[in-house]
C-alpha cells in the first residue's frame, strides 16, 4: 500500500465487514487515524465517552484489522482530541491499563456496585477483605479465614467490578500498601520471560517480597502449565503464610479447573470460595439507573423495564445498552424510546454474541499451555514434546469445531490420514491418562471461555 491512509481504509474496509452497519456508523467510522511509530498505531477519538464506548469491545477487532492488513502484530493506542496535546501518545496499551489502574476510577468502587441477591455475599466478602486485608487487624482469625478470596463466575457478571473495588478501597485505607492486579496469563508469561532471561530472582522477588495484596484475575489460564503452577504454589503459599492477601478470580470453581494440581486446589479451597450469579430482574433495572445516572442520562422506567426484560445474564451488556443509547440520543438530540431501545439492544446482542473458535484460538491455547510455540506445532519438527501439542491440537480442532480431517490436515501441510491416526493416537492416550484428559478438558474450557 502506498500510504498509511491506504492502510487505515483498508483496516475500517476489515472491521466494516464484521459489526453490523450501525455500529460501524456509529462507532468504527469516527476514529481518526493520527500516526504510526515503531509498530504503534495511535487512533484518536473525538470526545473521550467514544472511547470508554468503543475501546472495551473493538480494540481486539482493530488490532486483529492492521494484524491482518499489515502482515505483523501492531501495538494499538487511543487517545482523545482534548488530550492530544498533553498525551501525545501512550506507553502501555488501553487493555493494559484497564486491568492494572481502574480502581483510581471513581465509577469501579463498592459505592457504585449494585448490590443484590446474586452478588451480596461476595460484595460482602470483598467489603470484608478490603477493610482487613491479611486478616492482620483481626490477627488472622481462624472464624474469619478470607485467605484466600476465590470469587467465580461467567463472564460479564462484575468480577473485574469487585476486584477494581477491593484495589480502590484497599489503597484509601491503607496507603502505604503495595497492591498487585494482574491477569493470570500475564503472570504466566513473565514467568516464562524471567526463565528464558535468567531473572527469576527478579521475579520472586516483584512477586512475593514487595507487595501486601495479590489479586489475579482469569486464575484458571494456569491450569495445566506444569512449571507455572509450581511457580504460582510457591508465590501463594510464601504470601499467604506472611500474612499478605490474595484475591483471586475464574469462571468456574477450583474443582473444575480440571487439570489444576490437587495442591493448589487444596490452597484455593482453603479460604473462601463466594460465587457470583446473574442478577435478577429488580438488579438490572437499578444497574440500568445507576448506569444512566452516572451519564446523567434521563432514562423512563418502561425503557429500563424493557433492557432488563430483553438482557438478563450478563452486567456487561446491560451497560453497554444504557452506555449506547445514551451516546445515540447525545449526538443526534433525540429522546429516548422503546423504539430506539429495540434497536440498540439488537446492535449489542449481535456485536457481542461469542466468536466462531478459529483454528489460531485453539494453536494459541496449546502453545501457552504446553510450551511449544506456534510456529513449532505448525511445523515439521518431530520431538517428541511438539508431535505431542500438535496432536493435541489436531484432536481439539476436531472436537470444538465443524472441520473435517481434510480440512485441518490442510491446515497444518499434513496428510488427512495422518490428521486421523494422530487423533485416533490422542484419543487413546485420554483413555489411558486422567492428567492429559483434564488438561485437554481445561484447553477447550479456557478456548470457549475467551471467546
Amino acid at each position: 500500500m502506498d500510504s498509511f491512509n491506504d492502510i487505515w481504509e483498508a483496516v475500517l474496509a476489515y472491521c466494516k465487514e464484521r459489526v453490523t452497519e450501525t455500529a460501524y456508523n456509529l462507532w468504527i467510522k469516527i476514529i481518526e487515524f493520527k500516526s504510526f511509530e515503531v509498530n504503534t498505531v495511535t487512533l484518536c477519538f473525538p470526545r473521550p465517552m467514544y472511547m470508554e464506548v468503543v475501546v472495551p469491545q473493538y480494540q481486539s477487532l482493530l488490532e486483529e484489522a492492521f494484524e491482518n492488513i499489515m502482515g505483523f502484530k501492531v501495538n494499538v493506542n487511543f487517545i482523545c482530541k482534548d488530550e492530544e496535546k498533553e498525551n501525545p501518545k501512550y506507553n502501555i496499551s488501553y487493555q493494559d491499563q484497564k486491568h492494572l489502574e481502574d480502581y483510581k476510577n471513581e465509577q469501579f468502587t463498592f459505592e457504585n456496585f449494585i448490590v443484590g441477591p446474586s452478588n451480596k455475599f461476595v460484595y460482602a466478602a470483598a467489603k470484608a477483605v478490603a477493610s482487613d486485608p491479611g486478616s492482620n487487624l483481626s490477627n488472622g482469625s481462624d472464624f474469619r479465614n478470607y485467605n484466600p478470596l476465590f470469587i467465580y463466575g461467567n463472564s460479564g457478571l462484575g468480577k473485574t467490578h469487585i476486584l477494581n473495588a477491593i484495589c480502590h478501597e484497599v489503597h484509601k485505607n491503607f496507603p502505604d500498601m503495595n497492591i498487585m492486579y494482574i491477569r493470570a496469563e500475564q503472570f504466566a508469561n513473565e514467568f516464562v520471560q524471567a526463565l528464558q532471561n535468567k531473572t527469576t530472582d527478579e521475579f520472586h522477588a516483584k512477586f512475593r517480597n514487595e507487595i501486601d495484596v495479590l489479586l489475579i484475575d482469569d486464575i484458571q489460564f494456569i491450569a495445566g502449565k506444569d512449571a507455572t503452577e509450581e511457580e504460582f504454589f510457591h508465590t501463594f503459599d510464601t504470601l499467604v503464610y506472611s500474612g499478605k492477601q490474595v484475591v483471586l478470580t475464574s469462571d468456574r470453581p477450583p474443582k473444575d479447573i480440571q487439570s489444576l494440581t490437587d495442591r493448589l486446589k487444596s490452597r484455593f479451597e482453603d479460604g473462601l470460595l463466594a460465587d457470583i450469579q446473574p442478577p435478577e430482574y429488580e438488579t438490572r433495572c437499578a444497574i440500568i439507573k445507576r448506569k444512566a445516572t452516572l451519564l446523567n442520562f434521563d432514562i423512563p422506567d418502561p425503557i429500563v423495564s424493557y433492557i432488563a426484560d430483553k438482557i438478563k445474564s450478563n452486567i456487561r451488556q446491560l451497560e453497554g445498552v444504557t452506555k449506547k443509547l445514551y451516546a445515540l440520543c447525545d449526538i443526534s438530540g433525540q429522546t429516548p424510546t422503546i423504539a430506539l431501545a429495540q434497536s440498540v439492544v439488537k446492535v449489542i446482542m449481535e456485536d457481542t454474541q461469542p466468536l466462531p473458535v478459529t483454528i489460531q484460538n485453539i494453536v494459541d491455547e496449546v502453545s501457552r499451555t504446553t510450551g511449544v510455540s506456534a510456529e513449532d506445532i505448525y511445523g515439521k519438527v518431530q520431538k517428541a514434546n511438539i508431535s505431542h501439542a500438535r496432536k493435541m491440537t489436531f484432536y481439539i480442532v476436531r472436537k470444538v469445531t465443524s472441520m473435517s480431517y481434510e480440512d485441518i490436515g490442510e491446515e497444518f501441510h499434513k496428510h488427512h490420514s495422518t490428521v486421523m491416526y494422530n487423533i485416533n493416537q490422542i484419543e487413546d492416550e485420554i483413555e489411558k491418562n486422567s492428567k492429559l484428559a483434564r488438561q485437554v478438558n481445561d484447553i477447550i474450557s479456557n478456548i470457549k471461555s475467551s471467546q
